[in-house]
């Protein structure tokens, strides 16, 4: 790959990964539409390196939520505060709700990355992606006057830790759909966060959350095949893709969590009218013109 194709696609990758829109079906369909040559077994263990980068940007913007989740565990004389318990609930909810997503990866990752290069099916899950985002507006219009006026760190999180387990563990389930090409992770767990009764700017905050544990763990298993002979000449794009889609995912997060604080209804419609076009623009393109 030419160096202008590592930083687009990074870049592709560092807003659609946190943007309901889906990085696996960008991942999937850039390459496909502008005929680029990447095999199929480069393609997956680049783009989880792209990922990673993502995950330390995500890391990083929510240190503060980081560092007091570590040390409401390290810490035994926090457990009895007010903010420890907060924490531990909190991170209790996370490791409830990545368990699914991690089990099922575990158990079908061969059986998914055989469709992973599938262009015509992402294309196709994408627009029912966006559907599914356009469809949970509606549901969060309904719930609009509990949460009205909710804001601030203290508060969101105090959202998301009356979540019951069982409503984390659904959530859990939403977000391994992004196995499936097409199918935004960080869209389908704030549409279930919705479904559970969180406002926008909760479930981005527990969506976001939830991806640096499950990123990262999706590196630990792909990034060690780009050290295989036939692969190690993507590594250093890989590291410069890295950079470039951490760079991106932190701009775009700090935009994104702006954004969901600023509307109460209708947040997803935008994202579900790109996906519905974007995947069937693809779709006719890759069936007939392509």
């Amino acid at each position: 790959m030419a160096l202008w194709q590592v930083i687009l696609f990074a870049v592709l990758q560092g807003i659609t990964e946190l943007f309901p829109v889906s990085s696996v079906a960008h991942a999937v369909l850039l390459p496909a539409i502008l005929h680029w040559n990447i095999t199929k077994e480069g393609l997956l263990p680049f783009t989880v390196m792209l990922h990673l980068g993502t995950a330390f940007a995500l890391f990083f913007f929510f240190w503060p939520e980081w560092r007091d989740l570590i040390l409401a565990v390290i810490s035994p004389g926090r457990w009895q505060t007010a903010e420890g318990k907060r924490m531990l609930r909190l991170l209790l909810r996370l490791v409830v709700a990545t368990v699914p997503a991690a089990a099922i990866g575990f158990l079908f990752e061969k059986a998914l990355s055989l469709h992973f290069p599938s262009g015509t099916s992402a294309a196709f899950f994408l627009m029912v992606n966006g559907l599914v985002l356009i469809l949970s507006d509606r549901r969060r219009a309904l719930a609009v006057e509990k949460s009205r006026g909710i804001s601030g760190r203290e508060m969101l999180d105090e959202e998301i830790v009356r979540l019951s387990y069982g409503k984390s563990t659904l959530i859990g389930l939403a977000q391994s759909l992004a196995l499936i090409p097409g199918f935004s992770r960080s869209g389908m767990t704030m549409v279930a966060g919705i479904f559970a009764g969180l406002s926008y700017e909760a479930a981005a905050r527990f969506s976001f959350l939830l991806a640096t544990p499950i990123i990262l763990g999706a590196g630990i298993l792909e990034v060690p095949k780009l050290l295989h002979a036939d692969l190690n000449h993507l590594l250093v794009p890989a590291i410069l893709g890295g950079i470039s889609a951490g760079i991106a995912a932190t701009v775009s997060v700090w935009l994104l969590m702006r954004y969901f604080h600023a509307h109460e209804v209708k947040a997803f419609r935008p994202f579900g009218i790109y996906c519905i076009l974007a995947g069937l623009f693809a779709l006719i393109y890759l069936s007939f013109g392509g």
